[in-house]
This record gives C-alpha cells, sequence and structure tokens, in this order.
C-alpha cells in the first residue's frame, strides 16, 4: 500500500515528514526508518519526523534521526513541522505543539520564516577548549580557525564517540567569529554520524555558548551554517537562558507517495 511523505528543509537541513495522525506509521520498525532516509536507497533525508494528535497542544512531534532511531530535539525540525501544519491546515500563524523535551511554541508568517521557542536552558559548561550545554539536545561548542577546511566529520566523530560524552555521545559544533554579533557554524550530527548543512538545536547552543564566553555582548546572535542563516534571540540571567527563539525559514521541497 502506497502512503503520502513529504520534504521539507530549514537552511538545508532536510526531513521526511509524515501526517500521523491516524496511526499509519510504523514506529518502531528502525530499519523502514533508515532505509526511507537513505539518499541512494530510500528517499535521502537528515531524518523523518511524525506529525500526530496531542491531547493538550496543536499536535505532537515525533522526531527520528537517519539512523533509525527516535531522538531527541530537533531545532530545524521544530521550524518545518510548523510549517508542515500549517500547510495541513492544522493551525494559521501560532503553533503549539509537544515534543520529547516539552511543550514548544512557534510562529510562522507569509514568506515561511517560523520563530520557534526552545526549551530554557539552565546550565553551560564552560572548559578551557569548549562549552558544553544542551538545549533539547546535548552539544559540544568548540571555537577553530580555518572553518571553511575544517574535517567536521573527522574531529567531529572522534569527539562524539570519545570518552568525554559516553555511549550517548554528542553533537559537535565548531565555530568562527566573523562580527560582533555573527558566528559561522559547521555540525557533526549523532545519529545522522555525518556534518549536516544546519543544526537547529547546534546554532541555539553556539549563540548562547558565545554569550556567556563572552564573545558577544548581543542578545541575538546571528549564525551562518552552509545551508543559510539564521538567528537566535534569548534572555540571560547568568548562566540560565529564557526565552530562546530560533528563527529561520522551512521550506516545503515536494511530495511524494511511498510503500512501508
Amino acid at each position: 500500500m502506497l502512503h503520502t511523505f513529504y520534504k521539507y528543509q530549514g537552511t538545508g537541513n532536510d526531513f521526511i515528514l509524515v501526517d500521523n495522525r491516524n496511526n499509519i506509521f510504523p514506529k518502531n520498525d528502525t530499519k523502514l526508518v533508515k532505509f526511507l532516509c537513505d539518499r541512494r536507497f530510500g528517499i535521502g533525508a537528515d531524518g523523518l519526523i511524525l506529525l500526530e494528535n496531542a491531547g493538550d497542544a496543536d499536535f505532537s512531534m515525533v522526531y527520528y534521526n537517519s539512523d533509525g532511531n527516535e531522538s531527541s530535539m530537533c531545532g530545524n525540525g521544530g521550524r518545518c513541522i510548523t510549517a508542515f501544519a500549517r500547510d495541513l491546515g492544522i493551525i494559521d500563524e501560532d503553533a503549539n505543539f509537544a515534543a520529547v523535551d516539552g511543550l514548544h511554541h512557534a510562529t510562522i508568517d507569509d514568506n515561511g520564516i517560523v520563530s520557534l521557542q526552545m526549551k530554557d536552558v539552565h546550565t553551560v559548561s564552560v572548559y578551557e577548549d569548549y562549552v558544553f550545554l544542551d538545549t533539547g539536545s546535548p552539544h559540544h561548542v568548540e571555537m577553530v580557525e580555518n572553518l571553511p577546511s575544517f574535517d567536521v566529520k573527522g574531529v567531529g566523530g572522534q569527539i562524539r564517540y570519545s570518552g568525554l560524552y559516553g555511549d550517548k555521545g554528542s553533537n559537535v559544533n565548531f565555530v568562527s567569529q566573523t562580527g560582533t554579533d555573527k558566528f559561522s557554524v559547521r555540525t557533526y550530527e549523532r545519529g545522522v554520524e555525518d556534518e549536516t548543512l544546519s543544526c537547529g538545536t547546534g546554532v541555539t547552543a553556539v549563540a548562547l555558548a558565545m554569550k556567556v564566553t563572552g564573545r558577544t555582548d548581543s542578545d541575538k546572535v546571528t549564525l551562518e551554517t552552509p545551508g543559510g542563516e539564521l538567528s537566535v534571540s534569548f534572555l540571560q540571567d547568568g548562566k540560565q537562558f529564557t526565552n530562546i527563539f530560533l528563527t529561520g525559514p522551512a521550506r516545503f521541497v515536494f511530495k511524494g507517495k511511498t510503500a512501508w
């Protein structure tokens, strides 16, 4: 039997989206999710997202990495599912949805720019060579030189699988500063096990890390990724952050049918 799927992307971070309000998707089939995300044998995506019913929200978001496993919060995925929900007629301009890390609020304008409220961050761990924090997903943030030629997959994989973060590992972000409130970011994502063109929770982590370490005084930071530009705004109280918003485009790519 053929089922409809949709492809969306947020600054190059691309996702398969499925309307699962009628529970049509076999959620425990890890091999199927991995196959659908495969760029050679399947549809191809950094992850797969199910839109489901939620009693206390407009909808819920269930996110799988391209390795087939259900994962932690995905910021770009949260922006894409907001655009998907509007296209399905579930919401207009405002959304409240449930995700693995709690409830999120988002708005979307007529140009497809989505502003997604991320979870509050109460702890930022600053070390000599890097910063670690959890913005819905765990993130290692490290300043580097020559970012365009940096070996993100090689070095990122070493850090992700090192003893620093145990069996679960961490996403790894490499950063260079390009202005008083502007930074370039490249990210190695666990679950994808490679560099992605953009990571929403990653750029959020970078923005907060840059503020904590004094590399910017701004409460709104611009992040350039290989897939495009995002912005992160926040309120700060020491190493605690609230009212964190990740803002950027979310675009419909195509829809099709596949069997599962």
